[in-house]
């Protein structure tokens, strides 16, 4: 595996970690930063994958999913305000006890207040509405995918 597969085996490895422990849909914003999130679930059987262009109405479909079954709801949306769109559905699931599994594509930390386009400190977007945040480093040799998505559906549920 080269490095530049890394961010894709992780990726994989994540959403897998996911439908393992019981994640059977997900709610796609589509962009060019969470490809790989997206490439992921569309391989994956196990997660029905679908697309909503409009990050609110996403995350709100997948709060109406996870509301309707028990069940967390993935939504993933690419970096940098797009994020900002799923507020108001991530403050709901809060304030109704819903659990939402929340995947935004980021741009390198490095390019935080730079200016770059499509680029936000995400770390306290979501503020004390979310259980846990935690700011994954595919690229790292050392992350494994699986784990965190078992750490992260736990903390959900």
């Amino acid at each position: 595996m080269t490095n530049s597969d890394t961010p894709f085996r992780y990726t994989a490895d994540l959403i897998g970690g996911f439908a393992d422990a019981g994640c059977t849909v997900a709610f796609i914003s589509p962009g060019s930063r969470s490809t790989p999130l997206t490439l992921a679930l569309a391989r994956d059987p196990r997660i029905d994958d679908i697309s909503i262009r409009d990050e609110r109405s996403a995350a709100f479909a997948a709060l109406g999913y996870a509301k309707a079954t028990g069940t967390p709801a993935i939504i993933v949306c690419t970096s940098g305000s797009a994020a900002a769109h799923y507020l108001a559905a991530i403050v709901e699931a809060d304030q109704s006890v819903t659990p939402l599994i929340v995947l935004t594509a980021d741009r390198p930390a490095r390019l935080r207040g730079t200016g770059a386009p499509q680029t936000m400190d995400q770390t306290r977007l979501y503020g004390p509405h979310v259980k846990t945040f935690v700011e994954l480093d595919p690229a790292s040799p050392n992350s494994s995918g699986r784990d965190d998505a078992a750490a992260l559906y736990a903390a959900a549920v």
